[in-house]
């Protein structure tokens, strides 16, 4: 078998672009997707069940969010789905890790979201479609993060630049998936852009089956690796490691709930506050808000690679630079604060305002997402490494809910939009500072130079 450490690209192993293709084409499906999902619900799909219309499901979600207003119950629909994708690695990367190893849980999951992207374009099954993409999602998501990990040998300092390279391969296809299923679903019809975003999905399954032979299973190589360390009990080492990623993960919470906000209440602000036309000769759909974060992380993240590997050891430690996108984060909303001071419902601000908020917002991105993903690799147990990564997720799972609650506030009668924007920019930095404060303690338990 070709394995990866034999022949490389670009200094990196071959399976890292495979990983980086597969996951771009995953990325695309599931960005399609929820560039549409707030504006397919608010607009048509809750509007057309309480006119009568046969949505299965709709009536257990109606109990389990009772007296919501359109926008409201979309909100909190669209918090519970991205809540449940993120919830499902958890179970996915431990039954990686037992069972059924990466390589066939990712199979599986991909086929999982493709049936459940085609079923989308079928409405009175599209809460249940949701269910598909949710399972498949849980499968996929955890364990194609760890086999980047396992592409890499321990200690090998390739290894942060390579989760930023596969972090741009999720942005690429978020860039595709706005310019295609957004416009698609926006301009021709909601389930042209969902059909899209299916197709997608098989691309990166292709792909993936393709690369094989560039891949090793992690459940593979962690048994050879451990095969006699996992019967003996943890070292307290490994308990510090543990325990350090688990409290750090509580810093997700926030922040994805704060960032997801891109997906929720600044798409309503897009498609019904906002101008996009450019000098009068051309109007973009609304929907290409969702280009913009993506736009700037390919853009950007090859030079904060480079800003890192020149600082070298003098570049602040991951913990460091988690609290930094924390306070970006919150800063980057200042830029949509402004305009929306003395907000009505039919005032409309230009797209313009979305530039300098995504800006920094993508900076503090890539400061706290890839540094997380990659320092669960690294100091994770071996054997644990795929259920540490699915805990990861599930606390990203916490932050999306967060997300879709945070939301019902911005449609809220007794809530100005610029008050809403505020608490973001208060929940940004306060996490920032609150990491900051944490760093000593956090690096004492996690170590391995975090």
């Amino acid at each position: 078998m070709t394995t990866a450490s034999e022949k490389t690209l670009f200094g990196h192993p071959i399976g890292l672009f495979i990983l980086f293709l597969t996951e771009m084409w995953e990325r695309f499906s599931y960005y399609g997707m929820r560039a549409l999902l707030i504006l397919y619900m608010s607009k048509e799909l809750i509007v057309h069940a309480r006119g009568g219309s046969t949505i299965y499901g709709f009536t257990f979600i109606e109990g389990l969010f009772p007296d919501q207003n359109v926008e409201q119950l979309a909100s909190l629909v669209y918090g519970l789905y991205t809540f449940l994708v993120y919830c499902t690695p958890l179970a996915g990367g431990f039954i990686a890790d037992r069972f059924l190893g990466q390589k066939k849980a990712i199979l599986i999951g991909g086929v999982l979201m493709m049936i459940g992207h085609f079923l989308m374009a079928f409405e009175s099954v599209f809460l249940i479609a949701l269910v598909f993409l949710i399972f498949g999602n849980g499968a996929f998501k955890p364990n194609i993060s760890t086999q980047v990990g396992d592409l890499y040998p321990e200690g090998d300092p390739r290894r942060d630049g390579a989760f930023t390279i596969f972090y741009m391969g999720i942005n690429l296809g978020a860039i595709f998936s706005g310019l295609v299923c957004g416009t698609l679903g926006e301009v021709y019809g909601w389930h042209y852009g969902f059909t899209a975003a299916g197709i997608g999905m098989g691309f990166g399954l292709a792909v993936y089956v393709w690369g094989q032979k560039y891949l090793a299973d992690s459940q593979a190589r962690h048994k050879a690796d451990t095969n006699a360390a996992d019967q003996a009990p943890l070292t307290k080492a490994q308990w510090k490691a543990i325990i350090g990623i688990i409290v750090l993960s509580v810093s997700n919470i926030i922040f994805w709930g704060v960032f997801e906000q891109q997906g929720n209440t600044m798409q309503q602000l897009s498609t019904n506050n906002t101008d996009w036309s450019v000098g009068g000769l051309f109007t973009m759909p609304s929907t290409w808000l969702q280009v913009i974060n993506p736009l700037f992380i390919v853009l950007l993240a090859t030079a904060m690679m480079r800003l890192w590997d020149k600082m070298g050891k003098r570049q602040p430690s991951s913990i460091k630079k988690m609290s930094l996108g924390a306070i970006l984060l919150g800063v980057g909303f200042i830029f949509l604060v402004i305009p929306t001071i003395g907000f009505t419902p039919e005032t409309k601000m230009s797209f313009l305002w979305f530039l300098p908020t995504m800006f920094i917002v993508t900076i503090g991105e890539l400061c706290f997402s890839p540094i997380g993903l990659s320092m669960v690799t690294k100091v994770a147990p071996a054997r644990y490494v795929g259920l540490l990564m699915g805990w990861w997720f599930f606390s990203m799972a916490g932050g999306n809910f967060f997300g879709g609650y945070l939301g019902t506030y911005y449609s809220a009668a007794d809530w100005a939009k610029s008050e809403f924007f505020g608490l973001m920019i208060v929940l940004g930095l306060s996490l920032g500072v609150a990491i900051f404060l944490m760093e000593r303690p956090l690096k004492k338990a996690v170590g391995h130079g975090v």
